[in-house]
């Protein structure tokens, strides 16, 4: 009987954010693919998991399609996690779901902590519908041409960015789409967590 591949979400920032089923899962999968071996040795010596890392990021991810089909067809059950939240959501993974779904093996989802939504339904504005659109390139001109695609779209779009590029694109998406009410999140699920409503001029001063 083959294994499966099991895709875990992990906590966002608190380490409480976890399920229980997914901690069942990584004590008794064969092996654990993680984006961040590092990162996710932390939240495993925090619940005393002892199972076996791999690094699976986007510079291995086709490398190592075939030991994962190997190790599945062989009947090892693996999981597949993310520095933090769903996998696959702006993270790595989606090239190997559908490389194990092709080759008839089992792929599931144990769902949990996730970025997007959280922020979505913090913002104060309308949960539905949405475009979730991911990070924005880093160069202006290609950040600019992108946004243009979203200048007609009526539904709340979530976006990633970084700190420190944050005021730019605050600016830059108020060039592209206009004078829109906005929400930044930062620091989701810790200590500082928190939620500015506003207009883009007034966020991104």
């Amino acid at each position: 009987m083959s294994g499966t591949l099991y895709l875990c979400a992990t906590p966002i920032g608190n380490l409480g954010d976890i399920t229980l089923r997914v901690l069942e899962t990584l004590k008794s999968v064969g092996l654990i693919l993680a984006e961040d071996t590092r990162v996710t040795r932390k939240l495993l010596n925090h619940y005393e998991i002892q199972t076996p890392l791999r690094s699976f990021h986007a510079h291995n991810e086709k490398q190592r399609e075939a030991e994962v089909l190997e190790r599945l067809q062989n009947g090892e059950d693996l999981a597949l996690v993310s520095d933090a939240g769903l996998p696959l959501i702006s993270d790595p993974g989606a090239g190997l779901v559908r490389v194990v779904q092709d080759a008839g093996l089992q792929v599931t989802c144990l769902p949990g902590a996730s970025a997007p939504p959280m922020a979505l339904v913090l913002s104060g504005m309308a949960p539905i519908p949405y475009c979730f659109v991911g990070f924005l390139p880093r160069q202006q001109k290609a950040r600019q041409t992108l946004l243009k695609n979203y200048q007609n779209r009526a539904e709340t779009l979530v976006f990633f960015e970084s700190p420190h590029r944050l005021v730019n694109t605050l600016e830059d998406i108020y060039t592209q789409l206009g004078d829109r009410e906005a929400t930044v999140c930062r620091e989701l699920t810790k200590f500082y967590e928190d939620a500015r409503r506003g207009t883009f001029p007034a966020l991104a001063e």
